[in-house]
């Protein structure tokens, strides 16, 4: 099994800067994360953006989804910030033959109690379970996309309504 994980920033890869008391995106803690869990299986980590998912940009969003459809691999973990994550899912859509999965963290890796490490867990178990297609995997469910939304006010992902239950 290989894997390719894609970071692009988002809260996942916050990091604090005290002196000026705000956070911001800074590198990835993804092969920390990888080597503290010690994994078995072979990965190697692509550093694509450090951007808040905010500031991602539908050219961002081409880019990535040319390097995945252009690149050899075919099960991928995406680490994306969760404002614009079903965004970037759903560009990926298209992507034929290869299993997507993004994640993400609503807390920074980096704090005592996040829940980035349990989503990335989730993300690689899901990777390596699922057919081809794109998911989201966060607060303990793995999503189809296109039937995932960020519910803001509860701060959790849910299944949407236009989901139907064979899918």
């Amino acid at each position: 099994m290989f894997i390719r994980f894609v970071t692009t920033g988002g809260t996942i890869d916050k990091i604090y800067f005290d002196a000026v008391s705000q956070f911001e995106v800074g590198e990835s803690p993804i092969a920390n994360i990888l080597a503290e869990g010690l994994v078995s299986f072979d990965y190697d980590v692509v550093a694509m953006f450090q951007k808040d998912s905010l500031e991602i940009t539908d050219e961002d969003r081409r880019t990535l989804r040319e390097f995945i459809e252009n690149d050899d691999a075919s099960s991928y973990v995406v680490t994306h910030g969760t404002d614009t994550m079903v965004d970037t899912a759903r560009e990926l859509a298209s992507i034929k033959g290869k299993t997507i999965v993004l994640t993400g963290a609503l807390s920074p890796a980096r704090f005592k109690t996040t829940d980035a490490v349990f989503n990335v867990g989730m993300a690689v178990g899901a990777v390596q379970s699922l057919e081809p297609g794109v998911y989201v995997a966060m607060n303990g469910q793995v999503f189809r996309e296109g039937e995932v939304a960020k519910n803001r006010s509860e701060n959790r992902f849910e299944k949407t309504a236009e989901a139907t239950p064979e899918n």
